[in-house]
């Protein structure tokens, strides 16, 4: 028997996140048109659920967590963000880059689901389990303490009387359950558990219809036309409140309870037992993979499993693609219109994956995005974009959601990604070199990625003079940007190598002397008076990219070209130690504003610092740098350069595949070894 509520509301419910006071102190229910604040919007959206019912949102001026204080699950098919008050704030169904369930992340009225003590919002402590991305949260109240784990649940590959309709990878023995599953263990004293569970589907533009499953309590869904299905399933007793399923319950010393909220046909955990089993499994799940990886005994091995750890977690398994971040719209200024959505596969990241999973020893994992790039590659060779949908997807068409506050009033709030059609040169060199990279771990050039190879490098080949948007995406003019032609001359070289595993001689000499030809021009134009690779033909601008010049070999360490060069940003576009992409004042990238210092681009500096002997300066910005790890071990894409407060989207995987390269290159260089720059590790050169 199934009984249907209709709980749409007439006005808001309090919103989501830490703290729900008004500016005048009421609570933050009090209908939108009542407030008086600056920032208050006065902006409504309408609810599927309700025939047009407006459903108001932007409303709330409460506070936001810092970005970096938020925690990070994922079960490698869709990820979410749990605030430090035990509030999921990001949650994108059914895919990572599909519209929100819960975006209290980018507005408090946005919708959310909390699970903590009632009356208290910050934890006693929080942690992942020990090599594993479950999150476990000790609550301390005046009466009592709980523990609540937070995991999206692995579980048996399932699809056994029919293929998957996602997968084009090869299915492995453990797969998403797609639930997202809370547990609570009250281990003393007494302690009044609250639940709160608001989702708003597509942004936070439709409501829910609330619906019980059965005679009980335990079990309910939340629907509306359109959008993915929600089943609540909890050993609580639920109830239906306005938008929101809520349970409350008085917990004593010993008790355990669960909340799951699953969103296929898979079925939940239905008593306690079966929830218990199932976060067990899905830590050893985490576990087993990360004992497959290779890491030093060095004290910074924590870091290096935390970064494989949010890389896995970043990946899309049914493709294998890697998204550049889980999040849309993160503000890389405070209260700054730079705010971008990142939850799709760039072709640039491509080199530095398989470097650091193939270094850390994941073979898997770089051969599975490997085979998402051929993929893109091989439908339209002649066409290769800079970045695609973690399916593969070219069109990415950019719009903006002017009904969100954004994060901490940063607008506007952008889902897709413009970006997507421009030129940018750099990606013909990411992709040959990831095909090499490709190669040499096999020691062969695969048959059928030589057409690949060919379209590329003619590409590459034909277009190397042109200006270009650069690797960073600029929205202003094209220019002759110098990383750009170093990336084009990286693509013939690696073009010719790869022609002569080959065997294909003739191509390979031809390819090399066009080669040589770009290596010359930029020698001839992209250095001024002081021996400094510059950011663009005609300028003495600096630029962050150019560290990459001797990580790419695209000269020898110990050329004085490329030790002044790395001196020289390391001196001049540093601020108190960390590395900009650029000064905005020098360069035209179509925007206003300052932007906070890029955390790869500071790890890029420790690279490059090893590669011209500059070990001891290397390992003191490398260990500042840990220094700014979230609690949790991760990174957002910059750091603030006055208080370390991360800005952009998180967690980055850019910033994590340059942590990788560059505590792999200190180490290495502590321990005297000669294997440093973008060679497979324990893999002959």
């Amino acid at each position: 028997m199934t009984g249907v509520i209709d709980t749409t509301p007439q006005v808001p419910a309090p919103p989501c996140g830490d703290g729900a006071l008004s500016p005048q102190g009421g609570p933050a229910s009090q209908p939108a048109e009542q407030l008086d604040s600056p920032h208050a919007s006065q902006e409504t959206v309408s609810s599927a659920a309700t025939g047009g019912v407006p459903l108001q949102v932007g409303w709330s001026t409460a506070t936001f967590p810092n970005i970096a204080d938020y925690a990070f699950l994922s079960d490698c098919e869709t990820n979410c963000l749990v605030a430090p008050s035990g509030s999921v704030e990001w949650l994108c169904l059914p895919r990572p880059d599909s519209p929100s369930v819960f975006a209290a992340l980018l507005d408090r009225a946005g919708g959310c689901f909390r699970l903590n003590p009632f009356g208290v919002s910050v934890p006693a402590a929080r942690r992942y389990l020990p090599g594993t991305l479950v999150l476990e949260t000790t609550w301390q109240t005046p009466t009592g303490w709980l523990i609540v784990r937070d995991s999206l649940v692995m579980g048996p590959w399932h699809n056994i009387e029919e293929r998957s309709r996602t997968h084009r990878r090869a299915p492995t023995d453990v797969d998403a359950r797609h639930v997202l599953l809370r547990t609570v263990k009250c281990i003393s004293g007494s302690v009044d558990l609250s639940v709160d569970c608001e989702p708003l589907f597509d942004y936070a533009r439709v409501g829910p219809t609330w619906s019980y499953v059965g005679d009980g309590y335990g079990e309910v869904t939340a629907t509306a036309p359109g959008q993915p299905a929600l089943r609540l399933t909890s050993s609580l007793r639920i109830g239906l409140e306005g938008r929101s399923a809520v349970a409350r319950t008085k917990m004593s010393l010993g008790d355990s309870h669960f909340v799951a909220l699953s969103f296929s046909e898979l079925p939940p955990p239905q008593t306690m037992a079966e929830a218990e089993d199932a976060m067990w499994r899905t830590g050893e799940y985490w576990r087993e993979w990360l004992t497959r990886g290779t890491f030093p005994d060095h004290p910074w091995r924590t870091y290096l499993q935390s970064s494989a750890l949010a890389l896995k977690g970043l990946s899309y398994a049914p493709t294998g693609a890697l998204l550049a971040a889980a999040t849309t719209s993160l503000p890389e200024t405070p209260r700054g219109a730079r705010n971008w959505d990142y939850r799709f596969s760039w072709i640039r990241d491509s080199t530095f994956a398989l470097w650091g999973l193939y270094t850390l020893g994941f073979d898997r994992e770089a051969n599975d995005f490997f085979y998402f790039i051929s993929d893109v590659c091989r439908d339209n060779p002649g066409d290769l974009q800079i970045m695609y949908g973690i399916g593969g997807e070219r069109t990415l068409t950019e719009s903006v959601l002017d009904h969100l506050s954004g994060y901490d009033d940063a607008s506007p709030v952008r889902v897709g990604n413009d970006a997507y059609d421009q030129r940018q040169h750099d990606v013909w060199g990411a992709l040959l070199d990831s095909i090499y990279l490709h190669a040499r771990s096999r020691d062969q050039m695969p048959e059928d990625l030589w057409p690949i190879v060919k379209a590329q490098v003619e590409q590459a080949a034909a277009r190397w003079r042109e200006p270009d948007q650069g690797m960073w995406e600029v929205r202003g003019p094209a220019q002759h940007f110098v990383s750009s032609k170093i990336m084009c001359w990286v693509a013939l070289d690696r073009g010719a190598r790869l022609a002569r595993l080959h065997d294909s001689d003739a191509t390979a000499d031809k390819w090399q002397a066009v080669a040589d030809e770009i290596h010359a021009d930029i020698l001839a134009h992209g250095v001024d008076e002081r021996g400094v690779l510059v950011q663009r033909y005609g300028s003495t601008a600096l630029d962050a990219s150019l560290l990459l010049a001797p990580l790419l070999r695209f000269l020898p360490s110990d050329d004085p070209r490329i030790r002044a060069t790395v001196l020289t940003i390391a001196d001049e576009l540093s601020h108190n130690g960390f590395v900009l992409r650029y000064r905005v004042d020098e360069t035209d990238d179509g925007m206003s504003g300052e932007e906070g210092t890029f955390t790869i681009c500071s790890f890029w500096l420790v690279s490059a610092l090893v590669e011209i002997g500059e070990v001891d300066r290397a390992h003191a910005l490398c260990e500042r740098l840990l220094s700014h790890a979230s609690p949790l071990g991760l990174y957002a894409e910059e750091l603030d350069p006055q208080t370390g407060r991360h800005l952009g989207n998180f967690p980055q995987a850019f910033t994590h595949l340059a942590l990788i390269n560059a505590v792999t290159h200190v180490i290495r260089a502590r321990e005297q070894t000669t294997a440093f720059g973008f060679t497979p590790a324990n893999r002959a050169g």
